[in-house]
């Protein structure tokens, strides 16, 4: 096994989750006709396995382009829609590159520190066809070049997130500049944490099965943060500023849907009764929260809409994701509906109270839901709703070292974005002029229209 450390989650005592026991065994008993000793486990490779983390790979590419791109870009205005369009192709296109350079190795290079993944394995040193990266089970790997894929999709999407907070009047190269900043300073560093055998908080026990700290609410503190220190939007709270086509941006949000299992299924690394789990889950949180959202908008407001509609669609399939191995389908219903009457209330309530500008909601469902997902992933692990934990689990250890986990991303998150955005403004300046705000990005910064009449 090239790199034993790539487990991407940690069973605390007394937990049990489908196809994942094995992560914590040594070894296993070796049937009746062999040998009564104990023998090494020789590590295989399924193409069964292989197969399933290829399409789970494609699928969270499939999120973010055009997924993300169209969700983000049919939100805000038509004059900003190609700005958002190329926003998330360069972020994407530049995180690859910098994830085979370095990012690989800061998060997953074999370190033993608790914070980074070292340099070992910067420019992919020492990986071939040939070696593996290890999954839940004892003696079943992947191809180490599948996982490297898989995360580094994970960390393409984590900041184009981000863009929706700050959208329509942030300069193109700040964006660039504060992404490959973010990305090193603050992603690649929480996701070792997390995801890696050696982090901080994998080995406190947080439960963080695709990504609730990692990506949404890294994403949706960030995107707080930028929103803020950009600052509002010309004639926000005065003009209309709706989205300017609802069919885009539900065609984008049915394609994240659709991409996220492999977000999330494809988080269990292997093709069995875990991946089924987390594939279940993220059809019932999903569906659980576009029911309440509606719901609940129908109550407040006295109609149903399709904005309303997926973003409690988005919200489901945040809230589910740190919880999608772990949580039983009931238990996700739930999870997706408590999800979506909490991001409602930011997103009707907060965001209007306190003025802040967050155009696509990124804070409001990303980061309140992520909160709400990383916090209730200790609650439905519950035996009673369904969850994988064992006879003696007890939920409010687990909540605590959940609050803890949210709590450092937030810490670490809220600071390093802070100084990042400084340091952006201070040499390229984060903001256009307010003539090429007016006139709209996409001309003033990209030189093509989305739509000529």
């Amino acid at each position: 096994m090239t790199n034993p450390t790539l487990h991407r989650s940690v069973m605390p005592t007394g937990l049990s989750r489908t196809g994942a026991l094995a992560g914590a065994m040594a070894a296993f008993t070796l049937p009746a006709f062999a040998q009564e000793a104990t023998e090494t486990v020789v590590a295989s490779i399924d193409k069964g396995d292989t197969t399933f983390m290829v399409m789970s790979t494609i699928l969270v590419l499939l999120m973010i382009l055009p997924g993300l791109a169209l969700f983000y870009g049919g939100l805000v205005r038509s004059k900003n829609m190609l700005s958002v369009l190329i926003q998330c192709t360069m972020i994407t296109a530049m995180v690859m590159v910098i994830w085979v350079l370095y990012g690989y190795s800061f998060a997953f290079g074999g370190s033993e520190s608790a914070f980074w993944g070292g340099t070992a394995k910067m420019f992919l040193s020492g990986v071939t066809p040939a070696s593996e990266a290890a999954t839940f089970t004892e003696g079943v790997n992947i191809p180490e070049y599948i996982f490297i894929a898989f995360q580094m999709t994970f960390a393409c999407i984590t900041p184009a997130l981000i863009v929706g907070a700050f959208a329509e009047r942030i300069r193109f190269s700040a964006v660039m500049l504060f992404v490959a900043l973010w990305v090193t300073f603050v992603y690649f560093p929480i996701a070792h944490m997390v995801w890696d055998a050696n982090g901080l908080l994998f080995k406190m026990g947080a439960l963080d099965f695709a990504g609730g700290t990692v990506v949404h609410i890294n994403a949706g503190i960030a995107g707080l943060v930028g929103c803020i220190l950009v600052g509002k939007r010309i004639g926000f709270g005065r003009d209309m500023m709706a989205p300017h086509s609802m069919t885009l941006t539900m065609v984008g949000a049915a394609l994240l849907w659709f991409g996220w299992f492999g977000f999330n299924a494809g988080s269990n690394l292997e093709a069995n009764g875990g991946a089924a789990l987390a594939m279940i889950n993220t059809f019932t949180a999903t569906a659980g929260a576009i029911l309440a959202w509606t719901l609940i908008e129908t109550l407040h407001r006295g109609k149903a809409s399709l904005l309303g509609a997926v973003s409690g669609m988005i919200t489901g399939l945040v809230a589910v994701t740190p919880a999608a191995g772990f949580a039983g389908p009931v238990g996700s219903i739930l999870l997706g509906a408590v999800a979506a009457a909490v991001c409602y209330y930011f997103v009707a309530v907060v965001k209007n109270k306190f003025g802040y500008d967050d155009t696509a909601d990124v804070f409001g469902i990303h980061g309140i839901g992520g909160i709400v997902g990383a916090l209730g992933t200790a609650v439905v692990n519950l035996p009673s709703l369904g969850g994988a934990g064992g006879a003696d689990y007890a939920v409010v250890p687990q909540l605590m070292i959940q609050a803890t986990a949210v709590g450092i991303t937030i810490l670490w998150c809220g600071v390093a974005s802070l100084i990042l955005f400084k340091i952006v403004d201070m040499t390229l300046g984060l903001r256009v002029s307010v003539e090429d705000e007016r006139q709209g990005l996409d001309l003033a910064s990209h030189g093509e229209a989305a739509y000529h009449n």
